[in-house]
């Protein structure tokens, strides 16, 4: 059915002022070092004209991986591109770091790791970080080359990298633990590792942190559990042990932890991937689902699970998703495509009506659901969507006085440009009907909608491709004049800067 909806000029509801960098991103620590990580689609697989073959266990995971060089954090075009998402934060952590030796002095790597640091490729993306205006997240080596299991954890490896970053000049900002301690078997952790053994180590850490780098922020404990709050009616965490071993929870994990948080992480993902469906299938969306009411409101149902443990261990603390994409996996077969910027901008919006705090989309340039295609580092459909949020809706957020229903998902932001007025973002979910959105004056719009349907690899804006230019220059981001009564067609996703 054809929704209506008015946009206001003023009268609303102030809910909250939001972090100036929302819009963040990860490079994972492979992208660094280089190494194993999902394998990437066929052009036939992301056009939906190709079915991704299912595996049918665990022991089948190594066919998802590939090799991948590390990326090269000096590469013009990568600094410049994410240089333009203005202030972020840079997370380099994912389950490959907790594996990962610092490698600074070049004696080479000991046993008990899988994957080594140069003191080089560190500096690079120190570098990367200053000349993009970031703030720095990591996460430490916590596996069987620096302690066993039955050991207390030893800052042997964390004070090599800390001290480092230091030297050169930007010290570590905020630090998780770990990455997804949630699951035991596939972490990395020492063999035998259990929820007292990571209790114990991460209270040493936390420790050890404000002790010796007390300007660094202590952010945890980076679990996967707020899935389960998405509610019998759409998808949870169901299968995650089946697949990858023990799993616990967050009150596993923190309860009788002396040393308090500054931050409380979670992570989130819509679903599982086409990769896992077939061992996970109650945590799988169909293509058809992504663009619907049960699967948008994913962000919202973990935000607001998640914020219950937030108030217990952080109470009045930010929540941090430091992973989030549509699809844990690696990304689906359309994460690169103009379909999954409806669940992006939405859970932008969701998020920020709900709490203050930081979205890491995972990642920023490698694998399908990255904001840049790994290795060439071209802009997909996602990097001009968050683009256009950081660069038009400010700070302060608004009750929108529009109920959330199919065809209008309505959230109201002040002006980025700190001008007097509003900034408001519909989006129009229905793949059938248009929507009228009434402006209290005249306009400018912002309309976004995919070249070639749904899973297009290139969105428009007001029907211009979003393609880089000559030398790589940024294409023109550039409104309408609207005024009256506007029609949003069918899927589509609107800025309204009035």
């Amino acid at each position: 059915m054809a929704e209506f909806v008015k946009l206001q000029l003023s009268g609303l509801e102030e809910l909250r002022t939001v972090d100036e960098r929302l819009v963040s991103y990860n490079v994972e620590m492979t992208e660094v070092t280089g190494g194993t990580f999902w394998k990437a689609y066929t052009p036939g697989q992301i056009a939906g004209t190709e079915i991704f073959p299912p595996i049918s266990s665990a022991a089948e995971m190594a066919n998802l991986m590939q090799w991948y060089d590390p990326i090269d954090t000096t590469n013009p075009r990568l600094i410049a591109l994410a240089k333009e998402l203005g202030p972020v934060w840079v997370r380099v952590s994912g389950t490959w770091a907790t594996k990962t030796y610092y490698d600074f002095d070049g004696k080479g790597m000991p046993e008990g790791y899988q994957s080594a640091m140069t003191r080089q490729q560190w500096v690079n993306l120190i570098n990367f970080v200053e000349a993009v205006g970031g703030k720095l997240l990591i996460s430490v080596a916590n596996c069987d080359g620096l302690h066993s299991a039955q050991e207390p954890w030893n800052p042997s490896e964390a004070e090599k990298i800390f001290s480092l970053s230091r030297e050169l000049g930007h010290p570590i900002d905020a630090v998780e633990f770990t990455n997804e301690p949630n699951i035991l078997q596939t972490t990395g952790f020492p063999v035998g590792y259990t929820a007292a053994d990571f209790r114990r180590d991460q209270d040493l850490f936390h420790k050890w942190v404000r002790e010796n780098y007390p300007d660094t922020l202590v952010v945890g404990p980076c679990t996967i559990d707020a899935m389960n709050g998405a509610g019998e009616a759409e998808k949870s965490t169901a299968g995650v042990g089946a697949a990858f071993g023990v799993t616990l929870n967050t009150d596993e994990l923190m309860e009788g932890c002396t040393e308090k948080l500054d931050v409380f992480s979670y992570h989130y993902y819509n679903g599982i991937s086409e990769r896992l469906a077939s061992m996970m299938p109650a945590m799988h969306w169909q293509p058809e689902e992504a663009t619907g009411e049960a699967y948008l409101a994913m962000a919202g149902a973990c935000a607001r699970y998640a914020a219950v443990s937030r108030d217990k261990y952080v109470p009045g603390g930010q929540m941090w998703v430091t992973e989030s994409g549509d699809a844990g996996g690696g990304g689906d077969t359309w994460a690169s495509t103009y379909l999954d910027v409806l669940r992006t901008l939405n859970e932008l919006g969701e998020f920020a009506s709900i709490t203050d705090g930081v979205i890491f989309h995972n990642t920023l340039a490698s694998s399908d659901y990255g904001f840049l295609k790994h290795g060439t580092f071209e802009p997909r459909p996602n990097y001009f969507a968050a683009l256009l949020w950081t660069r038009l809706m400010g700070r302060t957020v608004y009750a929108s006085g529009e109920s959330i229903r199919e065809g209008a998902h309505v959230f109201a932001h002040s002006r980025k440009d700190g001008k007097e007025g509003m900034a408001y973002l519909v989006i129009n979910n229905s793949t059938t009907d248009v929507t009228t959105v009434e402006l209290p004056r005249e306009a400018e719009a912002y309309v976004l909608t995919g070249r070639d349907g749904l899973r297009s690899r290139v969105m428009c804006l007001n029907g211009r491709d979003l393609v880089l230019g000559e030398n790589d220059a940024l294409p023109e981001l550039t409104p309408v004049a609207v005024s009256g009564k506007v029609e949003l067609p069918a899927a589509s996703c609107a800025f309204f800067v009035l």
